[in-house]
């Protein structure tokens, strides 16, 4: 919560953000995870304490940020609605660019609540249509159409086929249901499958796939609109259950309840549910009953494209190289940096200062870093938040990132180091089992062996239920940033080129450990350091007038 206040309140200091607006930062309840629905209940319950019944007569726009953000660990530390964009000067980061598309929306708004994701990007043309109206009760969302294997891991609307066309950029459809991460079969036997329209313009193609006009697509889900009524049915359910014990997925639970043709079956399934939890069924079909005969409004952006930022193979992918989003959204090589290396044409750089010397490889992004002379990136590598000042190789594929951290009453910085590959979230439940971990492609106990570091249960942080990377203890504390990106770089050579690197004399943390030893002052001081330096050299570059 402190971390999003300061973003916030130095944002709104250098006007960066439209100030006729309120901003609020609500956290969840402590306690269980709630998940993203159950996040959204608060909210409105956080809204009724600030404004009383005032609140219903709002348009309010809910972008959640929560979560470990463990797929783009880069993310953690800040949050995942400050992910720098290259683009702007000072850069935009994922909040700015929320705004900038959605600042049509409020005009043709009723009271009520848009819900939507901060690492996701809608981009659509409606052909010179109406604008997007979100007027009607209960629930409205917006559609894109996509593949069929994009629809298996998102939502996918059953549409009314007597209202869908497949042609102009926008169409207002009744949706008969609402399916979450529904397999194929389950698609075509459920009528989801369409004809994909074919119009002008953006290439409606779904996260960038290539498919052209008249094969199969599903319309996925982004953006939804809850009516202030429905908003407030929402808000007594949360007042009688009480404090929630499980996950909610506002997507999942809200809108599958939503819709002539839903039903109570996915109450009972829980194969899309990290954990199982005693009373999840049971809040899932209160919510049912509470939700049931509700609309579900579509408005089916025929022209349009959905792009994920969250993970870092998707971060490459969209800011890098020739990507359809970098030629849409006209996204820069170099934002608001000052860039004296060698770059490659398909890398990005972020806010970053780039001596001359340093080589980054194609593909790479640096973000928020110092880069020294004699320093070279490999291709398709993540650098964020760094500070290198000495020789330095670093390996194509990898992902670098420092945070700030306060132990003893004193700063200190660990740097954590991956590939773009590993996987964070992945975990095994023994001891015997972390051999199947892997660490740039080796095997966790290999590198272990390597590090002097024992196996034990004190090796990971956490309940000890989940031993993975994301909470093994294996990174150095360091008094120096410089210093700890050192050790993180020794620590993959090691790995690399199969020779010992001893981590026995120092403290290692696990990075579910930086996040709760995380200095969020010390990480701000750090960009703004280079801000200011950036800032400075741009005028003493700009001619005298």
């Amino acid at each position: 919560e402190r971390a999003y206040r300061e973003q916030l309140g130095d944002k709104l200091r250098r006007k960066e953000l439209p100030l006729g607006t309120r901003y609020h930062v609500c956290t969840d309840p402590p306690g269980p995870k709630i998940g993203n629905g159950g996040s959204t209940l608060h909210v409105l319950q956080c809204l009724e304490d600030l404004y009383g019944d005032k609140w219903t007569s709002f348009t309010v726009m809910i972008i959640h940020s929560g979560g470990y953000s463990q797929r783009l660990p880069s993310a953690s530390a800040l949050g995942k609605v400050f992910t720098a964009v290259p683009l702007g000067d000072p850069v935009y980061q994922m909040l700015e660019l929320k705004l900038a598309m959605y600042m049509d929306f409020p005009r043709h708004m009723a009271p009520g609540v848009l819900v939507t994701c901060s690492d996701d990007i809608e981009l659509y043309s409606t052909g010179g249509a109406e604008p997007l109206a979100f007027d009607q009760p209960g629930f409205t969302a917006l559609a894109h159409p996509s593949e069929l294997a994009l629809g298996t891991t998102h939502g996918v609307f059953v549409l009314d086929p007597s209202h869908l066309s497949g042609r102009g950029g926008l169409e207002s459809v009744p949706c008969q249901r609402f399916l979450h991460k529904p397999d194929v079969g389950t698609m075509r036997r459920c009528g989801a499958v369409r004809a994909r329209p074919s119009p002008a313009g953006l290439s409606a193609s779904g996260d960038g796939g290539q498919a052209g006009p008249g094969s199969e697509c599903v319309y996925t889900d982004s953006v939804f609109y809850i009516h202030h009524s429905a908003a407030k049915q929402l808000l007594a359910f949360y007042k009688q259950v009480g404090s929630l014990c499980c996950e909610i997925d506002a997507y999942g639970d809200f809108l599958q309840a939503l819709g002539p043709g839903a039903t109570p079956d996915y109450t009972t399934r829980t194969s899309n549910v990290t954990e199982e939890e005693s009373r999840l069924v049971e809040v899932r079909q209160k919510l049912y009953c509470l939700l049931k005969g509700t609309a579900l409004n579509v408005l089916v952006l025929n022209n349009s494209k959905f792009y994920h930022i969250g993970t870092t193979q998707e971060y490459l992918s969209h800011f890098t190289s020739d990507s359809k989003l970098k030629f849409e959204l006209d996204l820069l090589p170099v934002a608001f940096s000052v860039s004296s290396g060698t770059l490659d044409p398909s890398a990005t750089v972020i806010q970053s200062i780039l001596e001359p010397g340093c080589v980054i490889g194609s593909g790479s992004v640096i973000e928020y870093s110092r880069i020294g002379p004699e320093v070279s990136v490999g291709k398709s590598s993540i650098i964020s938040g760094s500070h290198i000042d000495v020789k330095a190789d670093v390996p194509s594929k990898c992902f670098l990132s420092s945070v700030s951290i306060r132990m003893n009453g004193q700063v200190r910085y660990v740097s954590m180091v991956f590939s773009v590959e590993d996987d964070l979230k992945r975990s095994v439940k023994a001891l015997s089992d972390i051999h199947s971990l892997q660490f740039f492609g080796v095997s966790l106990l290999d590198c272990l062996d390597l590090w002097g570091v024992k196996v034990s249960h004190q090796l990971f942080s956490g309940d000890n239920r989940h031993l993975g990377l994301w909470a093994v203890r294996i990174f150095p504390v360091c008094s120096a940033l410089s210093e700890s990106v050192r050790m993180a770089l020794e620590m993959l050579n090691s790995v690399q080129h199969r020779s010992a690197f001893e981590l026995g004399r120092y403290k290692l943390l696990s990075v579910e450990e930086m996040l709760t030893y995380k200095d969020v002052e010390d990480m701000l001081k750090f960009r703004k350091q280079i801000y200011d330096e950036i800032h400075l050299q741009r005028e003493k570059e700009r001619p005298d007038v």
